[in-house]
Order: C-alpha cells, then structure tokens, then sequence
C-alpha cells in the first residue's frame, strides 16, 4: 500500500448511467447545475459566455457558485476530450482536478483525482480534508441524481448564516 501523502487523493465511484451523460454532468452549465452547483458560468478563450447546453473547451475559464455558501471557485479547463476525461485547476488554482470516466460492465467507474496541492498546515486542513470530505458526498450525491433523480444537497433551508454550516452539515 502506498504512504499517506497530502499533496492529492482519489476518489472513485461507479455510477449507472451512460458515459454521455455522466461526462455531461460535468462539462456544461445545465449538466453541472442540475446535481453539483447553483450557477457556474464558462467563459471561452474570449471571455464569452458558453451556452447552458454547450460543452466546455480546453482554454474556458470557470466561475461557480455553490448553494448554501458564499464563496466563488474560480479556474481554468486544463483537459476536456468531449467524451471520458476532464481536468481543470481548482482552490484558487491551488492544485488540479482530474475526472476520468471508464466504462465497465453495467456502470461506469468515476475516478476523481485532486493533485498538486501545497502540504503547508491550512492547505492540509482546508484543501485535503475539506475537499477530499466535500467530493465524498458530491460524487454521492451525483450518484444519487442520475440513478433515482434525487439531489442530497440542501436547497430549500438557508445556511449561510449557521457558522461553520460547511464542517457540520454533510449536505452542504
């Protein structure tokens, strides 16, 4: 087995749906609001807005918003093949995230790779254990969405003014 590192983790899940749609999930505005955020805007190399049903490109940069949280992420699309595999940087292009989509028998396998990542003491406490928890229940809740069309996350009670609401609600 190999040594605990902080500098990234993976986490895996298998996921029945079509490769299309899980890869659809991420790479547009429509797709990626419907299980993960409350507004995300791609902008092209031009600073253009995509369409909401437009697939990303290599070059976009990317502005989401989260229900329940104040806070904007913000990067740029390293990777975007159109089919299986994706990566862009995140945390304040801190580090990276990849998304591999592998089909097998009767699902598909989502590999979610967060690599590259500072081992300083916040970035372990901020970056690894709170994204490596918060993709924990967003791959959960991806899950949950195209296989019973049911989104675990809170939407209808406010949180944003309960402190520390991101460390105590799993559903955030």
């Amino acid at each position: 087995m190999k040594k605990l590192t902080f500098d990234k983790f993976t986490k895996k899940i298998y996921i029945k749906a079509s490769l299309e749609k899980l890869y659809s999930c991420w790479c547009s505005k429509v797709g990626i609001e419907s299980w993960f955020l409350q507004n995300a805007v791609f902008k092209n190399a031009h600073g253009k807005d995509r369409e909401p049903g437009e697939s990303i490109q290599v070059g976009d940069r990317y502005e989401w918003k989260w229900h329940n949280w104040d806070g904007k992420e913000e990067g740029t699309i390293l990777q975007a093949n159109g089919k299986d595999f994706l990566e862009f940087t995140f945390a304040n292009d801190i580090c990276k995230v990849s998304i591999t989509l592998e089909e097998q028998e009767n699902a598909v396998l989502l590999t979610l790779i967060q690599y590259d990542m500072p081992t300083d003491e916040k970035t372990k406490m901020n970056i690894y254990n709170g994204c490596s928890c918060g993709w924990t229940f967003w791959l959960t809740n991806l899950k949950s969405y195209l296989e019973h069309g049911i989104v675990l996350n809170e939407r209808d009670v406010d949180l944003t003014n309960i402190p520390q609401a991101g460390h105590i609600f799993v559903n955030m």
